[in-house]
């Protein structure tokens, strides 16, 4: 019996040691991800830096010599407000309560949100090949915090998931945004302060994802389309049924893959039965059509002996959808989804002098498959190069019906607001940089309502009226030989709407698209030309050209439109030659021809002996109006417009 009681004895104090622990644990002063070792702090602000502690709890921080305190109230959050400082660092903060948090490296700096969709997310590693001076990268002074990709439907997050806070250096370096990276490296280049870079983007991600529960109820369509999210049980069979979805077909497919079964990656394989296609090119314009499942693709080469005992590499542009690329019976590698570039390596001794063979299977679950035009496609080893474009011997292993199309939940309204952007708001920034509407254009008009809806619900979430640049979109897709009226064209036109927001900026990037690739790798000058926007608007440089020319005032003289325009800089320019291309003209009926323009007095004289009577006029207005080139002297393009006189 004493036994007995001494056991319930032991019981109960162990279980008052494990609540007593539990509440110990609770008491400790906890910090969000962002104030954390190495991160960079809006200079000349008053800023707020906040946590967790147990309820009533006192916190203090000790920051250079001072001490400043909070009192957390009954849910346990505080906020400690930190008087202005001066730009420079690096400092040490000790926040303490039951327990001590030392955060150190600290710099005062400029602060930059830098938001969308994949290009604003696509990271330097891929464009380490088109700018290599960059992979020695060095500067303390610039610095990212990468936002994990997570969605929230049901609540705002008070902290983001994971994430640190990491400088340039070699080793981190393919990590940074490329856009972001190149409009940090030009600001600090110019100013000489530290940057702090907050990189909460997310590649596919539309407008109304990055919006809040309450400013979507203006979008009762992607309103109502976020209540519905908040049903786990949806979002788990929603999920579910993909997968099942996915697995059954890549199951099927690979069963019934002949190319797997009889070994065509082999290089003993005897494929002269074979059809050739060219390369780079779609297998819907062959014999075969447009079919989706796998295709196999096989080409011999000769390997000189200087190019043997080296490490290769082996690139084959993009591919449509996802590839397994073999040499000489060696797996090199794969890509899962068709936009990364498919640049591989080759390890040395899997070339050898003489023959060699390359065998890519080709997965394509719908749409056109096969490889890009406008890639490069070759073998590099030392100096020497082996190209690799023209005629491949290929085969359909299994064909199969197109995979029904998944459902991105991450993509839904509202999810990327709670998770990504309202655990930042108090952390005071110095502006907001966009790049996105790629996957606003097939909806466009309704574009310019939703960012401007963005902007002011960002700006209220942070309490700060904070600039905000943005990028218009660039060309893409296949130019058009006849004057067209397309989304691209009327999503630029929407995203030229925004600037009518004060304290907004628009960087044109017109003339830095790829056609063949929604991705294009030019982003120096994206990053650039959003630095010359912050130069003007955020850093006073008034003197400062940062845009090319935009409409200012167009009228009519006889049978002539004459467009008159802002932001001339030191003049008006034909860029690449004396003719400007890609203005057309209407009358009434809308019917647009191409129409001669010509510079006169910095103004553009636009007409055409086909219309005697114009009424509407555009410029640049397309998917890809590639050779579109008029520019200010400062070589800036001009931003298209459509406009009825």
């Amino acid at each position: 019996m004493i036994r007995s009681i001494k056991k319930i004895y032991r019981l109960q104090w162990l279980a008052l040691a494990l609540l007593l622990g539990q509440a110990t644990v609770f008491a400790q002063v906890k910090l969000p991800k962002l104030i954390s070792n190495g991160m960079v702090l809006q200079h000349s602000q008053n800023l707020k830096l906040w946590g967790w502690a147990a309820p009533s709890e006192k916190v203090s921080l000790l920051f250079n010599g001072k001490s400043y305190t909070a009192k957390a109230n009954a849910t346990g959050e505080w906020i400690i407000n930190l008087p202005s400082q001066k730009a420079g660092g690096p400092f040490t903060m000790t926040f303490s309560a039951s327990n001590k948090v030392e955060v150190s490296n600290i710099l005062f700096g400029d602060v930059w949100l830098c938001s969308g969709q994949s290009n604003m997310e696509l990271a330097m590693n891929r464009l380490l090949d088109t700018y290599p001076e960059e992979a020695n990268a060095k500067n303390d002074n610039i610095r990212q915090f990468l936002v994990p990709d997570v969605y929230n439907f049901k609540a705002k997050q008070p902290d983001v998931n994971s994430g640190n806070w990491a400088s340039v250096s070699p080793t981190t370096i393919a990590d940074f945004s490329g856009v972001a990276y190149f409009f940090a490296k030009a600001v600090y280049q110019k100013h000489h302060i530290p940057i702090g870079i907050i990189n909460a983007s997310l590649g596919g991600s539309p407008a109304q994802a990055w919006i809040s529960e309450g400013s979507l109820k203006k979008f009762p369509e992607y309103f109502d389309q976020m209540q519905s999210m908040k049903d786990d049980k949806l979002i788990a069979k929603i999920e579910q049924e993909d997968k099942q979805a996915s697995a059954a077909w890549y199951g099927e497919l690979n069963k019934k893959d002949e190319g797997l079964k009889k070994g065509w990656k082999t290089a003993a394989f005897d494929d002269s039965g074979w059809n050739e296609m060219k390369v780079p090119g779609y297998w819907a314009d062959t014999q075969i059509g447009n079919v989706n499942g796998a295709v196999w693709f096989r080409k011999t080469i000769n390997v000189p002996q200087g190019m043997t005992g080296l490490e290769a590499k082996l690139q084959l542009g993009r591919i449509v959808d996802a590839d397994s690329v073999y040499v000489n019976d060696v797996f090199v590698g794969t890509t899962s989804y068709q936009y990364p570039p498919r640049d591989y390596k080759i390890a040395a001794g899997v070339l050898k002098a003489g023959k060699n063979t390359i065998a890519v299977r080709i997965i394509n679950n719908a749409g056109k498959g096969g490889f890009i035009l406008d890639k490069p496609y070759k073998i590099t080893a030392g100096k020497e190069i082996i190209d690799l474009q023209g005629l491949w011997k290929f085969k359909t292993g299994v064909v199969m019906q197109p995979l029904k199309s998944q459902t991105f939940i991450r993509w839904k309204s509202g999810g990327l607001f709670n998770a990504m952007i309202a655990p930042l708001q108090n952390y005071a920034i110095k502006g907001a940089l966009w790049y996105q509407g790629e996957s606003n254009t097939g909806k466009p008009t309704e574009y310019s309502d939703l960012m401007k809806t963005l902007i002011a619900d960002w700006r209220a979430g942070w309490k700060q009226e904070f600039p905000f640049i943005y990028v218009q979109l660039p060309g893409y897709m296949e130019e058009k030989q006849e004057p067209t009226d397309t989304n691209w064209a009327v999503m630029r036109e929407q995203q030229s709407k925004i600037i009518t927001v004060p304290n907004t900026a628009m960087a044109v990037a017109l003339d830095l698209g790829e056609w063949n690739d929604i991705h294009p790798v030019n982003k120096k000058d994206v990053g650039e030309r959003l630095a010359l926007q912050a130069e003007k608007l955020v850093y006073g440089n008034t003197k400062v050209v940062a845009s090319g020319p935009s409409v200012k005032a167009i009228r009519k003289e006889s049978n002539k439109i004459i467009v008159s325009f802002n932001d001339i800089g030191s003049g008006l320019m034909a860029k690449g030659d004396n003719t400007l291309h890609y203005f057309a003209i209407a009358g009434a009926d809308e019917k647009y021809v191409w129409a001669t323009a010509v510079i006169k007095n910095n103004e553009v004289v636009v007409y055409s002996d086909l219309i005697t009577n114009p009424v509407f006029i555009k410029y640049a207005w397309a998917d890809n109006p590639a050779k579109a080139n008029l520019y200010n002297k400062e070589g800036l393009p001009a931003a298209p417009f459509k406009s009825k006189l």
